[in-house]
């Protein structure tokens, strides 16, 4: 029988700390947190540039605000820490983070290489699973959309993945600069390939990779083609392109054997296109005899059904912070596997490794 203690425990918002007010911290952390006043206080925040310290200090008054992340971990009254620190850091805070005990979300990527990523994931296992990956990908609306038409029997069996994000855009900042920890292998990778092996529903086996630059001022890579493919026959095609005007393609796409399933991204809404399911093929086999000169084509008769998400769902990334709640406060396993999540990190540190682009 639950105590009233543990009832209003695990009703009491998680007090955040958020180490790093750049774009992830301020501009998409900051505002899905904002979102849930009854699941998380915003405790206390970190980063080297006082400016960006004020910006939260204006909207919560009461934030303790901190310039090195030691102090921030030092604090007593944190539950949980958020990382939104350039790239290089990630690992290194998390293990400092973990060490001490505390419950830590760390952004993408997990950690710049595969051994980093590994080291994480034994700390993780000695503080007793508090390692929590962000991957905002999960939650968001297209992919549970494509989750939804993957489960549909009327798309027959699917063979083919495809996942798509891009943008045109020229990139001047630390992230596209390779010494910087920059390039999309790493800020957008490991979410779009954790997509990626999540619709395959099983681990690849065969990986093919190219990196570019295109666009981006710096001389790290705004262009990642990367191909999986399972033992069981099922691909994967992901590309992440900031050089590509709009129109944008689909932000996935799913072929099965009776039909496809496509969505843009961030909609709310799929189209799955199939043979109608009431239809039923004409009996017939293969001959070794001379074919005639008859059109092999049958006459298919095709459906459009549109895939909505059920009313009420929740979906993007204040999905990802009540998961996160959840995890924390009553237990519930988290959605994301730390074993997924660096697994696609040793997926990207074999791509950058295979590409002459990166030497």
């Amino acid at each position: 029988m639950e105590t009233q203690y543990e009832s209003e425990v695990f009703r009491r918002p998680l007090r955040i700390g958020i180490a790093g007010l750049g774009r992830a911290g301020l501009l998409e952390h900051l505002p899905a947190l904002r979102q849930l006043p009854e699941l998380y206080t915003i405790a206390a925040v970190c980063d080297l540039m006082k400016e960006r310290r004020d910006i939260v200090e204006r909207e919560f008054p009461n934030v303790r605000t901190y310039r090195r992340i030691e102090d921030m971990l030092d604090d007593p009254e944190i539950d949980l820490v958020d990382i939104a620190l350039p790239t290089l850091d990630h690992a290194k805070t998390a293990l400092t983070a973990l060490n001490r005990n505390i419950w830590t979300v760390v952004e993408t990527p997990l950690a710049p290489s595969h051994d980093a990523a590994t080291m994480l994931k034994a700390t993780s296992l000695k503080a007793r699973g508090k390692l929590l990956p962000y991957a905002p990908g999960l939650f968001a609306p297209d992919f549970r959309l494509a989750q939804m038409a993957l489960e549909d029997p009327r798309i027959g069996t699917v063979f083919d993945v495809r996942v798509r994000r891009q943008d045109y855009i020229r990139r001047d900042d630390w992230q596209c600069v390779k010494r910087c920890g920059g390039g999309c292998a790493w800020y957008d990778g490991p979410d779009a390939l954790m997509q990626a092996v999540a619709l395959m529903r099983t681990q690849p086996a065969q990986l093919w990779s190219e990196l570019k630059r295109i666009a981006s001022l710096g001389d790290a890579e705004d262009c990642l083609h990367i191909v999986l493919k399972s033992r069981i026959e099922v691909t994967a095609d992901v590309e992440i392109c900031g050089a590509h005007l709009a129109p944008h393609e689909p932000s996935f796409m799913l072929r099965g054997s009776l039909g496809s399933f496509t969505v843009n991204p961030g909609a709310t809404e799929g189209t799955l296109r199939v043979i109608s399911p009431s239809f039923k093929f004409p009996r017939r086999r293969s001959s070794v005899r001379t074919p005639s000169l008859d059109d092999m084509h049958e006459n298919l008769p095709v459906e459009e059904i549109t895939l909505r998400l059920p009313e009420g769902a929740v979906a993007g990334p204040t999905a990802y912070w009540r998961a996160v709640y959840a995890t924390i406060r009553t237990a519930a396993p988290f959605p994301v596997s730390v074993d997924d999540a660096v697994e696609v990190i040793r997926y990207l540190q074999l791509a950058k490794q295979a590409s002459p682009f990166t030497k």
